[in-house]
């Protein structure tokens, strides 16, 4: 659904200025929105995670680790696909009002896409490249967008999420390298022509969520400080926005409509896409890409396993 049409619905849950503000800039930042009552739900149930990983030694489809994770100190990049790995994930995902602020955006129709947990750990937490999230997962138009929940306070130093307002407006760029190699972050020479001095960096306590849209130029630093910066990332899409390469995170919840009704037909943005590789034989991590890291044939055995369908 166009812009032009949702703003002819009234929102549920934003205001109208909230809504137009990220219509023109691409983001939006909402300060404790979400009730501590979810916050210490999740908190819960992502320390039971990171317990789990204690006995992985290896990244896999499942816990993305950083450099000197172990038994004794577990230093996790991302869970993947949470809402398959605990059933209170999902339920925030497909319940709470994070569903209702994704249709106040892009129309009462809303398609569930993919989700992620990125811990971004304490002492070094690793940077995310300045990236766009569409060319990873391409769609037939531009509806789809993520919506991140800081499960922890999030202060300048914890590495918050950065984005460029208005980018999402400007130019989809190419993220191979000149090899032709898949990166997922955008090229030195093409970041000379972005406005990163406007970067915004999105803090807040607890509760407090993220919306960027698929086309915003978006990233964020190392995490310095003692503390980490965990953000439950939910990605949606109005219902007619369909997907034209596989889901790099593959679910059973994928294409699940959370609000709404399906749709009968499709929208299809003319604007071109550049697309990334075909994901459908497993897919690494945006950190291990972004780091330019190898994955041995057992891990992406256990990915692939992941993509053919099989539980994990």
């Amino acid at each position: 659904m166009y812009p032009e049409k949702v703003s002819g619905i009234s929102p549920k849950i934003l205001t109208v200025a909230q809504r137009d503000f990220y219509f023109e800039n691409g983001y939006l930042l909402l300060d404790s929105i979400i009730p501590m009552a979810w916050i210490e739900r999740l908190q819960a149930v992502t320390t039971e995670m990171v317990e789990r990983s204690r006995s992985i030694e290896k990244s896999d489809a499942i816990f993305d680790l950083e450099p000197g994770h172990g038994p004794n100190s577990p230093r996790l990049r991302r869970l993947s696909s949470p809402i398959d790995r605990h059933p209170l994930y999902w339920e925030f995902a497909s319940k709470s009002i994070i569903a209702d602020i994704a249709a106040d955006l892009v129309g009462p129709d809303i398609k569930f896409h993919h989700a992620k947990l990125n811990f971004k750990w304490a002492e070094g937490g690793e940077e995310v490249k300045w990236h766009q999230d569409i060319q990873s997962w391409a769609h037939t138009n531009y509806s789809p967008l993520t919506i991140g929940t800081y499960l922890h306070d999030v202060g300048p130093e914890q590495g918050p999420l950065g984005v460029i307002p208005g980018s999402h407006h400007g130019e989809l760029f190419s993220q191979y390298n000149d090899k032709d190699q898949w990166t997922g972050a955008i090229e030195d020479n093409d970041l000379k022509t972005v406005a990163l001095d406007r970067a915004e960096y999105l803090m807040g306590p607890a509760g407090s969520v993220t919306v960027h849209n698929c086309r915003t130029i978006h990233g964020s630093k190392p995490n310095l400080s003692n503390e980490g910066r965990p953000l439950l990332l939910n990605v949606y899409s109005s219902a007619d926005a369909f997907t034209y390469t596989a889901n790099p995170l593959p679910s059973p919840h994928a294409g699940e409509i959370v609000r709404g009704e399906p749709a009968r037909e499709a929208h299809i943005d003319p604007r071109p896409c550049v697309l990334s590789p075909d994901w459908s034989g497993g897919y690494t991590s945006l950190f291990a890409l972004q780091q330019d890291e190898e994955w041995s044939e057992d891990q992406m055995a256990q990915v692939a396993q992941q993509h053919a369908g099989k539980a994990l």
